[in-house]
């Protein structure tokens, strides 16, 4: 018998949120365990409900997509999210991403490519369509993948010190798990391999 994959749709516009769970229930392995219409709603089903899948709209009240990824990543509650919008700027796939998203669908995908999105997610893979891909591809090309927020920047000052992540955590009065998440997105918008490497990009580029 085919496992259930249980599915979280999230978006502030009820029709559509209602349209995509009328597609979702057309396949017998999909149920829709819950909808959400804004990032706080995400925040609450996730923990009450342990989806498998959330299929995210970014654009919502209160609270938006990411903000809600966020919460959740900074709360240890794990959460395989496909991102589910209309905005495809690199900025917002680069946080999405950032904040554990899974995959990265645009309005508009063919009911085939939510399909097999969800069912990539839900067996532990991820999933890009084609034109995201593409232009992640070029933004990585092209350097940094985005400036560093002022908290980052505060994590790089520190790292350029000497200063192990638990002497981080001290001085900015934050949990070495919140220090460790900082330091592994430093790496990847610096494309460097380790700390050293990191402070030495960061200085090649003036960002010290």
């Amino acid at each position: 018998m085919t496992e259930t994959i249980k599915i979280l749709v999230a978006d502030d516009h009820p029709m559509l949120r209602e349209g995509l769970a009328a597609v979702l229930s057309t396949r017998p392995d999909f149920e829709v365990a819950g909808e959400a219409k804004d990032g706080n709603e995400v925040v609450r089903l996730v923990k009450d409900l342990s989806p498998d899948v959330i299929l995210l709209d970014l654009e919502m009240p209160n609270m938006d997509g990411v903000e809600a990824l966020e919460t959740l990543q900074k709360e240890g509650v794990g959460a395989k999210a496909i991102v589910f919008t209309a905005y495809d700027t690199d900025e917002r796939i680069l946080g999405a991403l950032r904040a554990g998203a899974k995959g990265y669908l645009l309005k508009g995908s063919s009911r085939k490519d939510i399909f097999g999105a969800i069912e990539a997610v839900a067996s532990g893979g991820s999933l890009l369509g084609p034109d995201i891909t593409n232009r992640l591809l070029a933004s990585m090309r092209n350097g940094p993948l985005e400036t560093l927020t002022p908290r980052e920047t505060e994590v790089l000052r520190l790292l350029a010190k000497g200063m192990p992540n638990r002497h981080i955590a001290s001085e900015l009065f934050i949990s070495e798990r919140t220090v460790k998440f900082h330091v592994s997105s430093l790496l990847a918008k610096l494309e460097a391999e380790n700390r050293t490497e990191a402070v030495a990009v960061a200085r090649e580029k003036n960002l010290l």
